[in-house]
């Protein structure tokens, strides 16, 4: 939408009509009279183009003063918003295929992770997130940030063995709440996925935890995993626990020592529901604020009324 922020600068539109009446006229000079006018004095200038050209002038120039704006389509703003470190475990043990997708086909933890974690940075419009990948070590894939599009991608680009077979849980839940330090958000979450036990690392999970919960950092583990699959041997099949590795115990522990809560996700769907509880239990103010980008104009009658100018200076300068 237009507008002219100041439009009461219009009054002034009349001005050098009412000084051309008020003011008293220039007494004009002695006229020289010639018998014989030279031949490019024959041809009498225009008068009619100054006139206009100035009018035109001063009319681009109250048209700068009275701020021309362009507002663009109202956009809200969140004043509140979460921090969110999401703690993907990408060992080895990651790639057994116990979870089972929509279409009845077995598919791996990690593919189960993508597809439900994504949908659930989606939906995070307005919260800041990160991403943290562990295995052998610790690394920060991507910074808290607002971009939800650019966490996404990291996670779904994420592959085993990339970095380890083993599970350092403990340096990632250390690695997450360093990237706390430099935020002053109520609402710090670390949401922490693995399905084994601290087998790698340089600190301990616990250790971890009590570090998170001096910085007022809340953590939610999720053990991911089937507690039975058919196994099939070259003579016979057999029911295992894929599971059993998985450390609950201490999850349990870390959650509860920093005020989080634990998970378990036996299927995708499992999964899905457990990170909308997630959602659930940590509220953000629906208190919004709405802002409209605007773009200031006045360059454009300001360059026009310097044109204009310019041609009018050229006008005289030819003709006198």
């Amino acid at each position: 939408m237009f507008e002219f922020l100041w439009w009461w600068a219009f009054v002034l539109l009349p001005l050098p009509w009412l000084i051309s009446r008020v003011a008293r006229p220039v007494e004009p000079s002695a006229r020289v009279f010639l018998p014989v006018l030279p031949k490019q004095a024959t041809r009498q200038p225009s008068r009619r183009w100054p006139v206009i050209l100035a009018c035109l002038c001063w009319g681009c120039l109250i048209a700068a003063i009275a701020r021309p704006v362009w507002f663009g389509d109202p956009v809200q703003i969140q004043p509140e918003h979460r921090d969110m470190l999401l703690a993907v475990d990408l060992s080895g043990s990651m790639s057994t295929e116990d979870m089972v997708d929509e279409d009845g086909q077995s598919i791996d933890r990690l593919t189960s992770v993508k597809q439900v974690v994504s949908d659930f940075i989606s939906q995070r419009q307005g919260d800041r997130l990160g991403l943290v990948l562990f295995a052998n070590h610790a690394y920060l894939q991507t910074p808290l940030t607002f971009d939800l599009n650019t966490v996404k991608q990291q996670l779904n680009r994420s592959v085993l063995g990339l970095i380890g077979q083993s599970t350092a849980i403990g340096e990632g839940l250390g690695i997450a709440t360093k990237s706390f330090i430099n935020s002053e958000n109520a609402q710090r979450v670390i949401v922490l996925l693995s399905d084994g036990a601290n087998t790698s690392g340089v600190i301990a999970p616990m250790e971890a935890a009590t570090l998170a919960a001096e910085n007022q950092v809340k953590i939610y583990t999720v053990g991911i995993g089937a507690d039975e699959m058919i196994e099939q041997s070259f003579f016979s099949r057999r029911i295992v626990n894929p599971s059993q590795d998985l450390d609950e115990k201490t999850l349990t522990q870390i959650a509860t020592l920093t005020g989080g809560q634990y998970f378990r996700a036996r299927n995708p769907e499992q999964l899905a529901r457990i990170y909308q509880s997630i959602n659930d239990l940590e509220p953000v103010s629906s208190a919004s604020q709405t802002w409209r980008p605007q773009e200031e104009l006045f360059r454009i009658p300001l360059a026009v009324a310097l044109l204009l100018s310019v041609m009018l200076a050229i006008h005289w300068r030819h003709y006198g």
